[in-house]
């Protein structure tokens, strides 16, 4: 006879879940509104690992889900509504509890919003316990990676690894990815190897442990040494991961995918799609992270490109542009903007056919940032920076007249601000490049009703930058407010403390607070490496000195060249050409007009004589014939006396 609940209850341990689940259900069959039955059924589901039938007994009992909040925030979690468990966790009686924080920043995590998720963590961290404190370490380094990931890396709490980090196999991995997500392959390439060095040498681990922790490493291995371009090495470390192994099924399609990428083998795009299509798909309780899923996505339609299914591609990439609101900053949304382009220039040979063929999309979609950039890339590809710019700038003046707050944020997007800017660089107009940023900076910096947060530093940063290059003492004020809010944020960040120093020194030097001088370099540790006597005894050179020297370093020697006789084309020399024979330098002109021309007859000659060519025009040949006639009368009249 199963004994009752509430004696189980005393006597509860980890190996009696099977019967304290059968109690009660025993009780839950005498009463089903016995609450205090129903939350030990879903605890002893948990323990389990049923998380299905935990969440079935939350949902049929609904004041449980007040009662037994921390319970229901991880069965949630461990069943994949990591949002609503956020949700649940915070709202919770006892989210304060150290359980509850755990149960938050975990979920926080796995819903993607690593800022609470950091923010949670350092908060524990603040107030350690002592069997807490590895697991914290291990978790907060997962965290700053996927900040890394996400264009969030200024909330990240370490920046690169410290001789902690390598002494566990664990932190050693977030380590690495941490590395990689910055760029820092040949870093990230170390800590795996540190990683792997470290689990081989845990005494505690089985090899079948031990294996089933090295198999991410190495999949991650492939990754970097692909992004090296070590491909030889990828194609041979890949061939010795047996894929089937991998229980973790998120891993394991990611290192299908990484062996199709590091193989020669694979070549035939046609094969490539078979495989890639081969591994299964991870569960809803385990899917990949946006920023993964967003490259999965994309690598899918380019093999399918390759493939030549561009129709198909085609069509599926405009029902996912169709279903956003335009404009849209969804990675997802404008990374299948540029597919679709790809899709629609498949056939084209050249930059210029290309866009032949997709400007004209723009007028079905002239708010499609995907559409929009790939147009720029391919103007700035055939050296048509102008084309360029105007598109850009034409669809930043679209949203500015839209007024709308969510077209506004896609108008000072970082990314978008960062390609207008470059632009006006490469064409050598700093000013319009100085003006936007200061426009960037104001926007971001002034409240509005947007949902998307603020973007990271690096924006701002560059903006504040370019207000103190313009020496003046307003726009030093607004760099100043600036690196004002980024030291607000960050108290150790070296670019906000240079800005603030540098911007108030313009402005009012008197108000630098003294703690911000001390970061300053002592003028002394500046100027140590130079020999001022030497400088002294060397003289100043003088301004002609330098100018005549740089003269005559441009000026080259002058040597006699002889001159080229130019090489007549076969096209040009007529059939009775004769080599020997000098060219008539008249041969252009008319036969009137040449100099040795002579007219035949008495009418050439009168035809002749209209024509000036710089000779005595036709009045000035009457007053030299009058003459001409005097003279001969008076002869005629000497001859008669």
């Amino acid at each position: 006879m199963a004994k009752s609940l509430s004696v189980l209850l005393a006597q509860a341990s980890i190996e009696d879940h099977d019967e304290t689940l059968r109690a009660a259900n025993a009780e839950i069959k005498k009463n089903k509104n016995d609450v205090d039955a129903q939350h030990a059924k879903a605890i002893a589901l948990l323990h389990l690992d049923d998380f299905e039938g935990a969440l079935k007994v939350f949902e049929d009992v609904k004041e449980l889900q007040q009662k037994a909040q921390f319970e229901y925030a991880y069965t949630l979690y461990k069943t994949g509504d990591a949002t609503k468990a956020v949700q649940i966790a915070q709202a919770s009686s006892a989210k304060s509890d150290r359980k509850t924080q755990h149960i938050l920043a975990q979920a926080a995590y796995r819903s993607e919003n690593f800022a609470q998720a950091a923010k949670v963590y350092k908060e524990l961290a603040n107030h350690p316990v002592d069997h807490e404190a590895f697991d914290i370490n291990i978790n907060s380094g997962a965290v700053d990676a996927q900040l890394e990931w996400t264009g969030q890396g200024e909330l990240a709490q370490k920046k690169k690894p410290t001789r902690e980090d390598l002494e566990a196999f664990e932190t050693a991995f977030n380590a690495a990815c941490g590395s990689i997500s910055r760029g820092e392959l040949a870093q990230g390439e170390v800590c795996l190897k540190r990683a792997k060095d470290l689990c081989n040498a845990v005494e505690d681990f089985s090899e079948e442990e031990k294996k089933a922790e090295i198999l991410p490493i190495t999949v991650q291995q492939v990754y970097v040494l692909t992004q090296m371009g070590k491909i030889d090495e990828a194609e041979q470390l890949a061939t010795t991961i047996p894929f089937a192994d991998i229980k973790d099924l998120s891993v394991r399609y990611i290192a299908q995918v990484n062996s199709i990428a590091a193989s020669k083998e694979h070549s035939n795009p046609y094969l490539s799609h078979r495989l890639f299509h081969s591994s299964p798909k991870p569960p809803v309780t385990n899917q990949h992270f946006s920023f993964q899923a967003n490259i999965l996505q994309q690598d899918e339609y380019v093999i399918s490109l390759l493939s030549q299914k561009t129709a198909g591609v085609a069509s599926s990439t405009e029902k996912v542009i169709e279903a956003s609101p335009s404009p849209s900053l969804s990675p997802a949304v404008n990374m299948a903007g540029v597919i679709n382009a790809a899709a629609h220039t498949r056939s084209a040979e050249t930059e210029k056919a290309a866009l032949k063929e997709i400007v004209p999309l723009l007028e079905k979609r002239p708010n499609d940032v995907g559409l929009i950039l790939t147009i720029a890339t391919l103007y700035i590809i055939t050296n048509n920076y102008a084309a360029a710019t105007y598109l850009l700038e034409s669809f930043f003046k679209r949203l500015e007249q839209s007024g709308s707050a969510s077209d506004l944020d896609v108008r000072f997007a970082p990314g978008l601000i960062a390609s207008l800017v470059s632009l006006y660089t490469q064409q050598g107009r700093p000013g319009a490049a100085k003006s936007e940023l200061a426009k960037a900076a104001e926007y971001w910096r002034t409240p509005h009703k947007s949902k998307t947060e603020a973007p990271s530093k690096s924006l701002m940063v560059a903006a504040g930058t370019a207000l103190l290059d313009t020496h003046d003492s307003e726009n030093a004020k607004a760099a100043g407010a600036i690196f004002q809010s980024l030291y607000e944020q960050d108290d150790e960040d070296r670019a906000a403390i240079a800005g603030l120093v540098a911007a108030q020194s313009i402005y009012d030097p008197s108000s630098i607070p003294t703690d911000l001088l001390a970061y300053l370099p002592e003028a002394n540790r500046l100027v140590a490496d130079i020999d001022a006597a030497a400088l002294e005894n060397a003289g100043v050179p003088t301004t002609t000195t330098l100018v005549s020297e740089a003269r005559k370093r441009s000026i080259a020697p002058t040597k006699a060249i002889a001159p080229r006789s130019k090489r007549l084309r076969k096209v040009r020399i007529p059939k009775d050409f004769d080599p020997n024979k000098k060219i008539d330098a008249e041969r252009w002109l008319p036969m009137r007009d040449r100099t040795y021309y002579r007219p035949k007859g008495k009418k050439g000659k009168k035809r002749a004589e209209g024509l000036t060519q710089g000779g005595p025009v036709a009045e000035e040949k009457k007053v030299e014939a009058k003459k001409d006639q005097g003279k001969a009368q008076k002869k005629k009249g000497k001859g008669k006396k």
